[in-house]
């Protein structure tokens, strides 16, 4: 990216995840938790040391980790689940170590969002309890995560490391 670019990388957004199936613990091989693991957690990981040698002071990079890495996801995700919170343990250790390079690592928690993940992977009744059960009373929309990354790279929130923004119309405290 540096060479193609011409310069320094100041913002990297790491998004790459998903649940790829529902399985409970006896469902589950350990290939199965390895490769929910690779795609949410590993990616993470490869991505930021990839590219943390070529950005500079002042650059931010946004993690997305999930509500369920907080309150252990649905019926099936535990895998999905412990990813998304290893997610944000990495964001915080990353803040530690990144921080006297000046670079700002945060991320954000997404509730139910009206994506395609929930498409595929929530029933329209457990969506609609969720949305309920939300203060807001409503699904997320994508674009605001998108504003959330926005403003977590952006120079708005250049004393604003190691944090996680729960993006769920307040349903981690409901």
């Amino acid at each position: 990216a540096q060479s193609a670019f011409g310069g320094a990388i100041d913002i990297l957004v790491n998004v790459a995840g998903g649940l790829i199936a529902r399985k409970t613990l006896a469902e589950m091989d350990v290939d199965f938790f390895k490769t929910v693991v690779d795609l949410n957690l590993t990616s993470t990981f490869l991505t930021t040391q990839a590219c943390v040698p070529h950005m500079a002071p002042g650059s931010a990079i946004v993690n997305l980790a999930s509500q369920a890495g907080r309150d252990g996801g649905g019926p099936g995700a535990s895998a999905y689940a412990c990813s998304k919170g290893a997610v944000m343990t990495f964001t915080r250790a990353m803040a530690k170590e990144l921080g006297p390079q000046n670079i700002r690592v945060n991320s954000l928690c997404p509730g139910m969002i009206s994506t395609t993940f929930h498409d595929t992977f929530s029933k329209d009744e457990v969506r609609k309890n969720v949305a309920g059960a939300t203060p807001l009373r409503r699904e997320g929309d994508p674009a605001e995560i998108a504003d959330t990354v926005l403003y977590l790279a952006s120079d708005a929130s250049s004393f604003i490391t190691g944090v996680n923004i729960d993006t769920n119309g307040g349903l981690f405290f409901s």
